[in-house]
Order: C-alpha cells, then sequence, then structure tokens
C-alpha cells in the first residue's frame, strides 16, 4: 500500500485548513447575517408596539389634573399631552420624544403690593442644546375686576400683551386670565426675562395688587442619544394637583429610530396640515404618527416604516 509523502501530508492539511476556515467563515457569516435580522425584527416590533400604544394614549386625550389644556407641546420629534393612559382615573402627562429634542419646564411666580407696581421674573441656562421653541403661560391674580384694571406682560422689555382686560375678578385668590405667547426669538440666547406692570388702577386691596405665575417650556436640539425614542410620564400630586417635571419616568421604546422627516404631524377639523406652531396646539384635531427604523442603514434591510393616523377625540368639533 503506497503511503502519503511529507509534503503531501502538509498539503493536505493546509487544504483541510483552508476548507475549514472557508466553512467556518461562511457559518460566521450566516449566524451574523441571521442574527441581524433577529435584531432587525426586534428593532421593528419595539416601535410597533410602542406606535399601537402612542395612538391609544393620544387618542383619549384629555384635559389635565390641573386644568392644563390637553396638548402642551406639539414639536416635529416631540409631543407632550394628558391623558389617562393607565386607567387609575388620574391623568398623566405623557411626553414621547426623539433623542434629538429635549424639553422642559420651569414655573417662577412675583407679586407686587403697592398700586399700579409691577414685578419681574429671569430664566437662564435653561438649555443644553440650541433652542427649537419656546413658549411663556402666564397667570395673575389680583385687584382685576374692571376693565381699566389689567397687567401688561413684557419680554425682554418688549410688550407682548395684555391680561384680564375682560373676563378677571377681583382678588379670587386663584389663577386666572391665563394667555400663552411664543418666545422663541427672544430665549435663543439662552436667557429671557418676564414682567408683569399693573394699570395704575390695580389697588392693593387683596392681600398683594398682584402676582403673576410665569410657566415656562421650551424644546432644543440635542446631539445625544439621536436614535434613541423615548416616553416620559408624570404622575399628578398634591391638592390641588400638580405635575413636577423631576418626577418623570422616562424609558426607552427603541433605539434605532432614523427620522428625517417629522414623527408627528398635526391636522386641523378640515384634513388640513398645521404648520404654525401655536395653531398646533389649540387646532389639532388628526395626528400623523411616522417612525423609521433600522438599527444599520449601512446594511440591507432597507429601513422599515411605521404610520398610523390617529384623531384626537376629546379636541372634535360638534
Amino acid at each position: 500500500m503506497k503511503s502519503f509523502t511529507l509534503i503531501e501530508t502538509l498539503v493536505a492539511i493546509l487544504v483541510f485548513t483552508l476548507a475549514m476556515g472557508a466553512v467556518s467563515g461562511l457559518i460566521l457569516m450566516a449566524y451574523r447575517a441571521q442574527s441581524y435580522t433577529w435584531q432587525q425584527s426586534i428593532a421593528i416590533d419595539e416601535a410597533r408596539r410602542g406606535i399601537e400604544t402612542m395612538v391609544k394614549e393620544i387618542r383619549k386625550a384629555k384635559e389635565g389634573e390641573d386644568g392644563s389644556f390637553p396638548i402642551e407641546l406639539a414639536g416635529d420629534k416631540e409631543f407632550i399631552f394628558y391623558s389617562d393612559i393607565d386607567k387609575d382615573r388620574d391623568t398623566e402627562r405623557v411626553r414621547y420624544f426623539l433623542g434629538t429634542e429635549n424639553s422642559g419646564t420651569q414655573i417662577k411666580e412675583c407679586q407686587t403690593s403697592i398700586k399700579g407696581g409691577s414685578c419681574s421674573v429671569s430664566f437662564s441656562n435653561f438649555l443644553k442644546g440650541s433652542l427649537k421653541t419656546a413658549q411663556i403661560k402666564v397667570s395673575v391674580d389680583g385687584d382685576l375686576g374692571q376693565s381699566t384694571e389689567y397687567v401688561e406682560i413684557f419680554a425682554d422689555g418688549q410688550k407682548i400683551d395684555e391680561i384680564c382686560k375682560t373676563g378677571c375678578s377681583d382678588c379670587p385668590g386663584t389663577w386666572q386670565g391665563t394667555q400663552t405667547f411664543d418666545v422663541t426669538s427672544q430665549a435663543s440666547d439662552n436667557t429671557i426675562s418676564f414682567l408683569a406692570d399693573a394699570t395704575s388702577y390695580v389697588d392693593p386691596s387683596c392681600p398683594h395688587s398682584m402676582k403673576a405665575k410665569f410657566d415656562f417650556s421650551f424644546t432644543e436640539d440635542i446631539s445625544a442619544f439621536v436614535h434613541e425614542f423615548k416616553k416620559g410620564i408624570i404622575n399628578p400630586v398634591g391638592s390641588p394637583p400638580t405635575y413636577s417635571s423631576d418626577q418623570e419616568e422616562i424609558s426607552i421604546l427603541t433605539s434605532y429610530v432614523r427620522n428625517v422627516p417629522p414623527i408627528f404631524e398635526y391636522y386641523d377639523q378640515n384634513g388640513n396640515k398645521i404648520l404654525d406652531y401655536p395653531a398646533r396646539l389649540k387646532d389639532t384635531k388628526l395626528m400623523r404618527v411616522y417612525l423609521v427604523v433600522n438599527i444599520d442603514p449601512n446594511r440591507p434591510p432597507q429601513n422599515f416604516e411605521l404610520e398610523s393616523m390617529v384623531q384626537l377625540r376629546n379636541l372634535k368639533e360638534e
């Protein structure tokens, strides 16, 4: 029987090693492809469950326990609203947002006890990124029962409106005349000041002549966690109930959202898309929710798109 020479044996070993290496490489490639496909399917399933839950919660948007309007913020990639999401008869503040955007709220009060007095507050160093939108919700209380008794509101020295020219009363002991204003341009430098100036007819007939509450909220563009789509929940506490931003519980719905187009789009009762921001808050009756999911855009399969339309039942026109 003929035996193998040393050279033949070495060649056979080399061929076997190369063959095994090729087979191992194919197995590894197949495993990686299967693993990637599996991870992609998990990400899509997470996003699908998230959008289904989100649509159900948005559909039931309602007034907050503190009297807040059902929609607090209506951004392209962030939406804040109030809804009883866990059916406990308490209305939660709910925030859906992409990691590229962040929002915050700060509240300050001031008061004056002199005839026709004024008071002021300031907000600064609230931004981590670049400002997208900023709003101020102003409420007042005091000797404001007559048409000549009202309060002028200024932002960075510029008058933005008058509160309580009509519809307010003397010393109710509760906030009244609430109005919301867009102050994005004034707040873009990371600081903004507000002044509440009562007319000369406002007397110190209450424990104060006038006091004002400034509820400042903003959204900003941040670069970290660019693809994480998150959900934040704040439960109401206290009596009267309030929503404290430092009590927000945040969870990640999916880490692979690739939206360049808006996640949220807003439509009025006639189905017309709303582009003007203040109108989004008061005129929205229908919303489009749209997510683009892909764990790695540089590899197939391509982007997976999820879309749903949702009607806000409590905001329908009668």
